[in-house]
């Protein structure tokens, strides 16, 4: 038997194990509900162990597929696969920072405009290298950005804005690209939570993470689609690119793929910095990088699982639409989501908020004691969390604007439920059933 013949033979095998052993068991009522859940059939199997027969282990053709896949998804020329949503906006942060920016570059000091209700790799990216959040509040029942405070948190050292569009809602694109416009600021989309939603933007549609300079996105399980851990991050901007290329990949000058030398033959005829002419150019480093490359185990199911995805996506959709219809007659005493005006959510889950006099923790408790998992809003308002208490006092390190109201409100009153493309319309039926138990 060749080796042809044998990988043919052992992924014949692999699918016919998959699709005997992992087959999605059907919902019965008392089953455990959980917020999210991966979505795969043979194909992410057979993929794998395909790319571990290789034995490349590192980013190799599923990489330059799966990259080259998601750049026409969204329709931008740059996509870079990473080990995960968080090293994609340390990435996304990091390339601002980059000396080849000149006068725009970010440097230690500098402001950057946020928000605290949110995922903290967000935010901690710009209080690690030395520059200063500028945090302003979020609106319900979007919870998003309020951009109508931009211009309140602007100074002379604002050099960004870097939010994320929160569980599926796009965060109102128009208003905050026209100040970054405006302001010559930089504009980093987090997309984690928001990959496949839509927003009008200059009168078309547009996909959240294509407007701004640089956006990311996460495949971590629970997410919109999964490569295990991995992460992506995307711009139009060629420099930009060259940038985080250089950020990802131990920060070297080299551009040449994993395995390939001197694929612009000028290996060791070139001067940089202080190094004598000719050094090896493959040892040359131009940024204080990292190492945050994905394998190509990783990208071989997410190329299996990008052509599953506007199917995905359909299902949140339509989940979402089905429990919002659900829970209506109970919006008296919750506060429901509503997408922003304009923008075809792709929605990463249902987020509720009490109003007056119902207590979050009593149905909390209710749902998590039927077996139905819920999360809070991440850190709620990440000023409060342990990791600010050598610095709260500390002025130089962030800055507040206003109360942070309805920020304080979602981390007292608001919880979300799940609406991945697993969950089935009992399901969906029995967790608004049990919330209107709850309130009862």
């Amino acid at each position: 038997m060749s080796e042809k013949q044998a990988r043919k033979e052992i992924l014949k095998t692999v699918a016919e194990y998959c699709d005997k052993y992992h087959v999605r068991k059907e919902y019965q009522a008392g089953d455990r509900i959980p917020y999210a859940s991966r979505i795969y059939d043979h194909e992410e199997m057979v993929n794998l162990v395909d790319a571990s027969l290789e034995f490349w282990l590192t980013s190799g053709r599923y990489t330059d597929e799966f990259e080259s896949s998601m750049s026409e998804y969204l329709g931008v020329p740059y996509f870079s696969f990473v080990n995960s949503g968080s090293s994609a906006n340390l990435l996304a942060f990091m390339a601002l920072t980059s000396p080849l920016l000149g006068e725009r570059a970010i440097s230690r000091g500098d402001e950057i405009i946020t928000v605290a209700c949110g995922f903290p790799t967000t935010v901690a990216p710009m209080i690690q290298y030395g520059a200063v959040p500028v945090f302003i509040d979020v609106t319900i029942p979007q919870y998003n950005i309020d951009a109508d405070q931009l211009e309140k948190a602007l100074s002379k050292k604002t050099k960004a804005v870097m939010i994320a569009h929160t569980l599926g809602n796009p965060f109102d694109i128009q208003k905050v690209k026209d100040f970054c416009d405006k302001h010559n600021l930089w504009l980093i989309e987090d997309n984690c939570d928001s990959l496949g939603s839509k927003y009008t933007y200059n009168g078309r549609k547009v996909l959240t993470g294509t407007v701004g300079d640089i956006g990311t996105s996460s495949f971590y399980p629970p997410h919109h689609m999964t490569t295990g851990e991995g992460g992506g991050i995307y711009t139009k901007s060629s420099l930009l690119h060259k940038i985080i290329r250089s950020f990802r990949d131990w920060g070297r000058d080299c551009s040449c793929p994993s395995g390939k030398d001197n694929t612009c033959n000028h290996r060791f005829d070139g001067q940089y910095g202080e190094l004598p002419i000719g050094y090896d150019h493959k040892y040359v480093y131009s940024h204080f990088g990292y190492n945050l490359k994905a394998t190509d185990l990783q990208a071989a199911i997410g190329c299996a699982q990008i052509d599953k995805f506007p199917s995905f996506i359909e299902k949140r959709k339509y989940n979402f639409n089905r429990l919002r219809e659900k829970l209506d007659c109970v919006s008296d005493k919750l506060i429901l989501p509503e997408p922003l005006p304009g923008s075809e959510p792709s929605w990463f889950g249902f987020l509720i908020t009490c109003k007056e006099h119902i207590c979050r923790k009593n149905i909390v408790d209710h749902l998590e004691n039927h077996g139905i998992q819920t999360r809070m809003l991440f850190a709620g308002n990440l000023i409060k969390h342990p990791c600010f208490d050598t610095i709260r006092k500390d002025p130089a390190k962030y800055r507040i604007i206003g109360q942070l109201e309805n920020t304080n409100k979602i981390m007292n009153d608001s919880f979300w439920i799940g609406v991945y493309p697993g969950m089935t319309d009992p399901m969906i039926d029995c967790m608004a059933d049990t919330i209107i138990e709850a309130l009862k």
